[in-house]
């Protein structure tokens, strides 16, 4: 299916609403029905028509039908943030005594499902180095039902090897989830490596405003039904109406907005690996990155985050380098318009700094749509005066 279709026409019956270019935010809690048997059928099965928002509803159908062709999946379902997905896509497919194996630092509120929430309930964790499918092999037991992933993730960007570790998982009958955050269904394709539930916080890309908060899962109509009837609509974590029309709004300048940011990524990349203050870089499509092969086997492009260690003595030099920024803002997340940055040691006080530690003088730069020229001034004038 043409990604320009998907963006733009997608879902859109336009004669069905007074042949508007941006569809309605159908903004309301309940829907009328004509026969006390549509009703009842309904009771039966909400996921078959609309009833009541909580569960379905026209405007988030528009989002669901595209984001569900973006990641080449049958079906999804979309929540009010990336966390709520995570949530919802674990715990309906696993139950009491069970047993998960996730890669290693995975997204805090995943590690905070597993470390505090699921044990609770008697379902345990093995955290493993994920780069190795050797490591997944070894880490599985007879009541292992979900393998977590995170490819890359969001710092240091490991990979694991997703079509390996999908085919180890169908061996022995265990649900792979993965989040996707990181390159969007346009440079990765789960599901066609054969992930069962791709997922993906539509904050960021999706998204591209800052503006609104998401999260989507997607894969096959059975998985998703499954958890719409259970999760979805008893936790109440489906996205709003006018949310859903802002990522809507957001998937129009998707493929934009990601080749621009590429570009730009690539430009501020060359210049950080050529700082002499800089003594490393991490970036999954850069020569130098330790997985290089496996990124370029899997992933059809990166963009926006790039980690790099800087030198320093102190965790004061990194807090001034980095209160020294004129433009690109000190923030968490990714993938709006604007660039950020983000020191690892924000975490630390000034007593726990180690400067023999790598990760203590980690940096994460979101490269947003600004010229790259701009963000490389700004980068340079904080290295002057700090660093």
């Amino acid at each position: 299916m043409d990604i320009s279709y998907i963006l733009n026409e997608l879902g859109e019956d336009r004669e069905h609403y007074f042949n508007a270019i941006s569809p309605p935010i159908i903004q309301t809690s309940n829907f009328k029905v004509n026969r006390v048997d549509e009703l009842r059928a309904l009771f039966e099965d909400e996921y078959s028509g609309y009833l009541y928002s909580r569960g379905l509803n026209p405007t988030v159908e528009i989002l669901r039908k595209k984001l569900a062709a973006l990641d080449g999946a049958e079906d999804c379902l979309v929540f009010n943030s990336g966390a709520a997905a995570i949530f919802a896509s674990v715990l309906a497919n696993v139950k009491s005594g069970d047993h998960i194996v996730s890669v290693d630092k995975p997204y805090t509120w995943a590690q905070r499902m597993f470390d505090v929430v699921l044990p609770r309930f008697g379902v345990t964790t093995t955290y493993i180095d994920g780069t190795q499918i050797e490591n997944f092999e070894r880490a599985i037991l007879p009541n292992t039902s979900v393998i977590y992933l995170e490819s890359p993730n969001s710092w240091d960007y490991k990979l694991q090897d997703l079509k390996a570790v999908a085919d180890l998982a169908k061996a022995e009958n265990i649900i792979t989830i993965i989040d996707n955050s990181y390159c969007t269904p346009l440079y990765q394709k789960p599901i066609e490596l054969g992930i069962d539930i791709a997922m993906q916080t539509a904050t960021k890309y999706i998204s591209g405003h800052s503006d609104t908060i998401g999260g989507v899962l997607t894969g096959t109509k059975k998985m998703m039904k499954k958890i719409f009837d259970s999760e979805y609509l008893n936790i109440g974590s489906g996205i709003q109406p006018f949310n859903a029309w802002l990522l809507i709004r957001g998937l129009r300048t998707l493929q934009a907005r990601l080749e621009r940011i590429t570009q730009t990524t690539h430009t501020v990349l060359s210049y950080l690996k050529q700082n002499k203050k800089v003594e490393s870089v991490l970036f999954p499509l850069d020569e130098s990155f330790s997985q290089y092969s496996l990124a370029k086997k899997q992933m059809s492009g990166a963009c926006g985050l790039i980690s790099f260690h800087v030198h320093a003595e102190t965790r004061q030099q990194i807090v001034s380098f980095c209160e020294s920024f004129k433009h690109i803002m000190m923030a968490v997340s990714w993938g709006g318009h604007e660039s950020l940055i983000l020191p690892k040691c924000a975490s630390l006080k000034d007593e726990d700094f180690d400067p023999l530690n790598k990760e203590h003088r980690m940096l994460r730069l979101y490269v947003g749509l600004e010229e790259a020229s701009y963000l490389i001034s700004d980068i340079e004038n904080a290295f002057e005066k700090t660093l």
